[in-house]
């Protein structure tokens, strides 16, 4: 089991539930979009928000958005420690740097004074893109050694200071490299783990990057938080990261659609048919598996596992129940029907 931070009242760590996260996309200057785009992260199932911080202006905005705030805030910082200490003390419940690049070993021990102080947890941000020239020339090019042999080197500057209130993330855009420089990372030290890959590139690309990395080592059981990076709507990161984690057996709650891939037999539109499912489906979070399947013959029994689905014949269909059917009606009743039996589990 992980050491456990708390960041704004959400444990990380020590055997609680794999927190998601995602990133605001607005500029933090702009409070009134930026607290529009949390309210409808917290909706979609965020647990906790993190939001650039470039400049004094960035600062500024989000201390106002912290007021208002419905998801705990991290603050991103790059370069300017400073930064880093106007966020905490503009209500940030968690800082993310790069303690390689804000400065000399007195501007990382005042960023860790201030958050001491406050009880604000640390992640340390190690990015592929981003290491120090000194481990590229040792390694030759960004290897999951080198990440973690960085994550190391940052973690004991913050030990030096005497603060443990830390987590770790080491992130690349190779998925291969991101996996074993988390398994590496595990098997060397118990600080929680924020995972995910980086720079994902276009988002069915990212979608499968995001659950091949992050679901290899959910299962095995490594990961205390998550984020799903994708180049989108970041609401779309939360229904990602929801769907990863019920894929890993890790998340009860929610719909969990399955449906055939279509044959000759199929006599219905199944392709539409599954994706307005989806669509009525997607905030409900009874968990539930739905089936919807193509063949009347065949549909019911695959899916026998199913609480409750749909099969379609041509121009027709049956709604089932554990594989048995309980109901046969006219092709554009059945989804009307399906929710109503839904609604009722």
């Amino acid at each position: 089991m992980t050491r456990q931070i708390i960041v704004g009242g959400v444990p990380i760590g020590g055997g609680a539930p794999v927190v998601i996260q995602s990133m605001l996309n607005t500029p933090t200057t702009d409070v009134a979009a930026s607290l529009a785009q949390l309210n409808a992260l917290k909706d979609a199932g965020c647990q906790i928000a993190r939001l650039a911080v470039p400049n004094l202006e960035g600062a500024r905005g989000f201390a106002e958005i912290a007021k208002e705030s419905p998801l705990p805030l991290v603050a991103d910082i790059h370069f300017d420690y400073k930064l880093a200490i106007a966020a905490a003390e503009g209500g940030a419940a968690k800082i993310r740097i790069n303690p390689g690049n804000i400065g000399g070993e007195d501007r990382v021990k005042a960023v860790v004074d201030v958050c001491k102080d406050r009880k604000i947890p640390i992640r340390i941000g190690v990015n592929g893109g981003s290491l120090d020239k000194r481990l590229l020339e040792k390694y030759g090019h960004p290897t999951a050694e080198a990440l973690v042999e960085s994550a190391f080197e940052h973690l004991e500057l913050l030990e030096k200071y005497g603060f443990y209130d830390t987590c770790l993330s080491m992130k690349s855009s190779t998925v291969p490299t991101m996996v074993a420089a988390c398994r590496l990372f595990r098997s060397k030290c118990d600080y929680p783990l924020h995972i995910g890959v980086t720079e994902t590139g276009p988002v069915r690309q990212g979608l499968i990057k995001s659950a091949m990395g992050i679901g290899a080592l959910l299962l095995d059981g490594i990961g205390d938080t998550i984020r799903v990076s994708l180049t989108d709507d970041p609401v779309e990161e939360i229904y990602a990261a929801k769907d990863i984690l019920k894929a890993a057996g890790l998340r009860k709650e929610g719909v969990n659609i399955i449906s055939c891939p279509t044959c000759g037999r199929t006599r219905i539109n199944l392709i539409g048919l599954v994706n307005q499912v989806e669509a009525a489906l997607k905030d409900c979070e009874k968990p539930i598996t739905v089936a919807v399947m193509g063949c009347v013959v065949n549909g019911p029994g695959e899916a026998r596992e199913a609480d409750i689905g749909i099969a379609g014949g041509d121009g027709w269909g049956t709604i089932f129940e554990k594989g048995v059917p309980v109901d046969k009606l006219p092709y554009d009743q059945l989804l009307p029907e399906l929710l109503k039996r839904i609604e009722r589990f």
